[in-house]
Order: structure tokens, then sequence, then C-alpha cells
């Protein structure tokens, strides 16, 4: 479970800081700023899921589904003090809409991969 909450915050934190970093590019270029953190995400996701996995040796659906709904929850639940409470202020719905959204993509990328590992790893046994 550690581990799952480190690479859990990590992957919340990554994003973090790239969108602080290139926040400029949001304000000139919307829809290059999300193409960029669309593939910041999944590109998180895939690499923390990819060290997850190591140490796992067998339910790769299950860890697969729980890694994928936790680190959802926890960038929600991490970004949601930031951006109610903070400089943007932003209405829970607005949040949701515009950045809590691209957070699916956790679930998105550890569930199917948490599947195939379970279906590759019985065909082998």
């Amino acid at each position: 479970m550690r581990r799952a909450l480190i690479f859990g915050f990590l992957a919340w934190l990554v994003p973090f800081v790239i969108s602080v970093a290139i926040y400029r590019i949001r304000e000139s270029d919307r829809p290059l700023f999300e193409s960029i953190m669309a593939i910041v995400v999944a590109g998180c996701a895939s690499l923390f899921l990819n060290l997850y996995f190591r140490k796992v040796e067998q339910r790769f659906a299950v860890e697969g589904m729980l890694l994928g709904l936790l680190w959802c929850a926890m960038s929600v639940a991490l970004d949601l003090p930031l951006f109610s409470y903070g400089p943007m202020k932003m209405p829970l719905a607005a949040y949701l809409g515009d950045i809590g959204v691209a957070y699916l993509v956790f679930p998105a990328v550890c569930i199917p991969t948490g599947l195939l590992l379970d279906f590759k790893t019985a065909r082998t046994a």
C-alpha cells in the first residue's frame, strides 16, 4: 500500500509541476496546453504503473483496478484544496469538467494493463 500511495502522489505531483511550469501556454494556446497535459498524465500513469507492477506477481487485474481508482481519487483530493481555495477558486463542477476529468486516465491505463497482464500470465501458466 505504501508504494501505491507514493507512486500515486508522484503521478499527481509531476503533472501538477509541469502544468505550473507551462501555465503561460494555457493562457495563449489552450488546446496545446490540454494536449501536453494529457500526454503528461498518461505518461505518468504508464511509468508509475510499470514501476509498481515490477513487484507484483499475481492479481494484476485487481491491482490495476485498485491503483487506477486510488490514483484518480488521490489526484482529485490533492487538487481540490488548491483549485477550490487557492488563487483559481474554481467551483467543483468547473474543476471536475476542466481538470478532474483528466485523472480518469489513471483507471483507463491501469485497469486494461492489469487485465492484459492477468491474461498473459494465465496463458503462460
